[in-house]
């Protein structure tokens, strides 16, 4: 029997990590989940998994989990520091699916005693990549990907020697305005944007899509897990997400994965590896999908992937500053303090101010650096929504 942990258990991963596990519960010994503000939820989960620990990343719901757990014998904690106690928690393989830098710490605490990362965190590897994975060899750890793409680029590697990649192309849907006019997305809403026409993903995600904010952060997920050039990373939009991803060996030769759109296949993938077992995802029929479309993106409506490889030429700590920017640009335009193209903007301002500051960015990569360049990109991104209040960028 495995011993798990999955945290970010109550958003859409490790709820669809909880699915297969709950498919097979001989086969898991659940050791603890943790959550934000949806307590049913994760109290639910929690006594159906048998779990031994429950976890609300906020410490003022700590009496509304004991309340939920009353009976279960279940131990309940909250706040950060509960959460990263909780990845410390001996485990022989753990989800990290907690949306933005703040999975970072924990993925480290969990690395540190040496067991099997399944990282969803994306924003891990962006901000402390060369961090998380020295602490991997350092502590015998292994780091699985479990985003949709870095998955299908692991599984098309499988046998293969890194010599021989030449280029590595990840798929972006396009997001909710792919079709849109460029007039028009000055003006998007954020239920607009809230709404993918594939994937049935959380709200934050679902608008960083429509940004391709998400596939900016993949890019440099892209470089730092696998060690490629940035010039060897190439991005096309591929409306139907099928394909997830191509690798291009020296031949010629391009081997693509090709799947439904279902986050279970690059979760199961990593739950089960090195085995390759069944999953209950849906199987193409190729015939009835009849054609498949793919087009370069456009730069000018989707900037967040210029910025990205600015900030692979930056290198030290730029992806750590350009998180945390990106983090506060989404949460202004849900707050509806800025529109959709001023997410951007404000990202590339947080970058042009670190630029001029150019030690900040150079600093060793420690976990307080990286916390710290977060912090200080944050701050100035306040700054750049609130400095011409009320006036378009």
């Amino acid at each position: 029997m495995r011993r798990v942990t999955i945290l970010g258990a109550t958003g859409s991963i490790g709820q669809n990590t909880i699915d297969l596990i709950r498919r097979e519960p001989e086969a898991y010994d659940v050791v603890a989940l943790t959550g934000g503000a949806n307590i049913a939820r994760l109290a639910e989960d929690a006594r159906a998994l048998g779990a031994e620990l429950a976890v609300t990343a906020y410490e003022d719901r700590l009496e509304d989990l004991r309340a939920a757990l009353a009976g279960s014998g279940i131990a309940a904690a909250a706040g950060s520091q509960a959460v990263i106690e909780a990845a410390r928690r001996p485990a022989d393989w753990i989800m990290s699916a907690i949306v933005g830098s703040a999975g970072l710490a924990p993925g480290l605490a969990a690395l540190e005693q040496g067991t099997t990362l399944a990282l969803a965190n994306k924003e891990s590897l962006v901000c402390a990549g060369a961090l998380m994975l020295a602490t991997a060899r350092r502590h015998d750890a292994r780091i699985l990907p479990v985003d949709s793409e870095h998955s299908a680029v692991f599984q098309a590697l499988a046998g293969e020697e890194m010599t021989a990649v030449e280029r590595i192309v990840i798929t972006a849907s396009g997001g909710a305005f792919r079709d849109w006019p460029m007039d028009r997305l000055a003006r998007a809403t954020v239920a607009e944007a809230s709404s993918h026409p594939n994937w049935d993903m959380g709200q934050r995600i679902t608008i960083d899509s429509a940004s391709m904010f998400n596939k900016a952060l993949e890019v440099i997920e892209t470089r730092e897990f696998f060690g490629v050039r940035p010039e060897q990373i190439e991005v096309l939009v591929h409306p139907e997400s099928l394909i997830h991803a191509l690798v291009g060996f020296n031949d010629g030769a391009l081997m693509a994965h090709v799947g439904a759109p279902d986050m279970r296949h690059a979760i199961g993938y990593a739950l089960h590896w090195p085995d390759r077992r069944a999953l209950p995802v849906p199987r193409l029929d190729l015939a009835q999908v009849g054609t498949m479309t793919f087009r370069a993106p456009d730069e000018a409506r989707y900037p967040a992937l210029r910025l990205a490889r600015a900030v692979m030429d930056m290198g030290g700590l730029a992806g750590a500053a350009f998180n945390a920017a990106k983090e506060r640009g989404l949460d202004g335009f849900i707050a509806g303090r800025i529109g959709f193209l001023d997410m951007a903007t404000v990202v590339e301002r947080v970058l042009d101010r670190f630029v001029t500051q150019g030690d900040r960015l150079n600093a060793a990569m420690t976990l307080d650096n990286v916390l710290q360049t977060d912090h200080v990109a944050r701050i100035w991104a306040d700054e750049a929504m609130t400095e011409r209040a009320g006036e378009s960028f």
